[in-house]
């Protein structure tokens, strides 16, 4: 056996001596009650850890503490990620998802106007289909869409109506009407008012130039944006001509021309690009509106369409931030002929608000991408009603005719209210209608002798009505003004709204008048239901069902779904 020098076996001694002084156990602390019950639950549905750790054994430990003078030192913690999710808690209820930040401009719904004192409505059309794809998106996590986010107009035009078309581009509308009982409130009708755009021919399709303006900020990293847009503009490149010229502009930090105007026949080289951009940084959008309408302009086909496409969550935060000073850049640029489509995407920070301020000030149109299948429609199957407008400014008057008509409110179309005088203006601006396209508007009316909204004032004095013959079979009179894409001068067709279009019964209604009204209630239902008397939404789930009629890609059947969604989603957290 070795020996040890005699300096270690009294070293070794010492160190056992030490030891043994401090062997006496600590008192174990008295257990702290309210500490030791179960935390009440917070509600907001997150685990919580806690560092204390439970004594078993107080000999051990204090061996531990002994040894620990002469251990070597602990090597140093791993970094610690820290995220901004919350750590998800299985079966212990319900969370939202964030919606919370996303931005909407929230307006009252039109409210019935006295014919006696108010006979003329005017508005501008909208085909924007935004409305319904963000309602959609919504229902599918299982949450009722803030009221703001519905408008109801969007909602009825996402669907196509099976209307008399034009028969030639001269002049590009032809006006159907129809009025039938309301299905929410006996007593009152709906007017019907629809309009198809006359359908470009492929062969007599105008070249087109157009200027994908992409954001690529850090805001757009999600699956739901940049790898969607990157997937949307692929699918919109392979529906482009030889002959039309693709360009894009990016903006993060700053922008810049990641593409200069090139060829639809180089396809490759155009996807390569969008299939080649990441995102990441602040978001300098309107840098990058500038630029996209510079290189549009210095592009410019006088003999074809000119258009930007923005596709962007709408989170500008660099740079001109103002929706009032980009609504004036946008106006100003809109006089030199180039259109404006703008693709949004994402939930959680969607900026709908600049969106639409940005479309309708920009003679443009915009669409909400949820799905890849929602870009294939608007882009795909779309794609000719996206991008080539057959008029542009078009307004629609209806003057109600107070011997027939005590009281009617226009549904929707709350954001495209139009002065009286704005009808006549060509100097103001309006929605645009593509390339055979639907548009329909729905008013809400009283007959003389129904049930009124508004009662009379008792200092009042009822308004003469001189009934003219001819004109006493009116309910009223529809004019639409519109101009050609390349025409500053506004054309006018009119129509009357007489006995000849009504019908007696709601059942007897038009099939496709009977499913937008559907799709009216349904969403005058998510906004608050001010209007739609004792209507539920197991009454617009019978009126759709019935009306749905033919059904080519399933979007009718989709809103069957979503009606039976909405039945059972919960409200957003206000």
């Amino acid at each position: 056996m070795r020996k040890f020098h005699p300096a270690i076996v009294l070293g070794i001694a010492a160190v056992t001596l030490a030891s043994c002084s401090k062997s006496r156990p600590e008192p174990i602390a008295p257990i702290d009650q309210a500490a030791a019950e179960p935390a009440e639950d917070s509600g907001e549905g997150d685990i919580v850890l806690t560092a204390t750790r439970v004594r078993n054994n107080a000999k051990a430990e204090t061996r531990a503490d002994a040894m620990a003078q002469y251990a070597p030192p602990a090597p140093p913690p791993a970094p610690v990620m820290v995220t901004g999710s919350r750590i998800p808690t299985p079966n212990l209820g319900w969370s939202p998802p964030d919606v919370g930040r996303d931005k909407f401009t929230s307006v009252s719904e039109n409210p019935f106007k006295v014919v006696a004192q108010e006979p003329v409505s005017t508005f501008s059309i909208d085909v924007d289909t935004a409305s319904y794809s963000f309602v959609r998106a919504s229902l599918n996590q299982n949450v009722l869409p803030q009221p703001a986010a519905v408008r109801t107009e969007e909602m009825i035009n996402y669907f196509s109506y099976d209307y008399e078309a034009p028969r030639s581009a001269a002049q590009p509308f032809a006006s159907n009407v129809s009025v039938f009982p309301s299905p929410w409130t006996e007593g009152r009708k709906l007017v019907r008012i629809g309009i198809k755009g006359y359908s470009i021919r492929q062969e007599n399709r105008p070249r087109a130039n157009l200027v994908f303006l992409i954001d690529t900020s850090g805001s757009m990293q999600e699956p739901n944006k940049l790898p969607l847009v990157q997937q949307s503009l692929n699918m919109l490149v392979d529906q482009l001509d030889p002959e039309d010229t693709i360009s894009i502009v990016t903006y993060a930090g700053s922008a810049g021309t990641a593409l200069e105007p090139t060829r639809g026949s180089e396809r490759g080289r155009i996807k390569s690009v969008i299939s080649s951009l990441g995102a990441g940084g602040s978001t300098a959008g309107a840098e990058g509106i500038r630029q996209a309408y510079a290189l549009a302009e210095r592009n410019m086909d006088p003999e074809g369409v000119n258009r930007v496409i923005l596709a962007t969550d709408g989170d500008f935060n660099v740079g001109i931030t103002d929706p009032n000073e980009l609504k004036g850049f946008v106006e100003r640029e809109r006089g030199k002929g180039v259109f404006l489509s703008v693709l949004g995407f994402g939930m959680g920070n969607y900026n709908d608000a600049l969106m639409q301020t940005l479309a309708q000030n920009g003679n443009g149109n915009a669409a909400y991408i949820d799905t890849i299948a929602e870009a294939r429609k608007t882009l795909v199957e779309e794609a000719g009603s996206t991008l080539f407008p057959i008029a542009k400014d078009v307004k629609i008057q209806v003057e109600f005719n107070p011997a027939a008509v005590a009281e009617y409110r226009l549904v929707g179309y709350e954001t495209r209210m139009l002065a009286r005088e704005d009808f006549e203006n060509d100097k103001v601006d309006a929605g645009d209608v593509g390339s055979g396209q639907t548009v329909t508007a729905l008013y809400e009316i009283v007959p003389v002798g129904g049930p009124r909204a508004i009662g009379d004032l008792r200092y009042s004095t009822p308004v003469p009505v001189a009934r003219t013959a001819g004109q006493s079979g009116e309910y009223g009179f529809v004019k639409i003004r519109y101009k050609l894409p390349k025409s500053d001068t506004s054309r006018l067709i009119s129509t009357p709204i007489n006995r000849a279009s009504e019908v007696a019964s709601f059942a007897n209604a038009p099939r496709d008048a009977r499913f937008a009204a559907g799709v009216a209630a349904f969403a005058e239902l998510l906004r608050g239901g001010k209007y739609t008397g004792s209507m539920h939404y197991e009454d617009v789930l019978e009126i759709v069902s019935s009306a749905r009629g033919e059904d080519e890609y399933g979007y009718r059947s989709e809103l069957i779904a979503l009606i039976r969604a909405a039945m059972a989603a919960r409200s957003m957290p206000g």
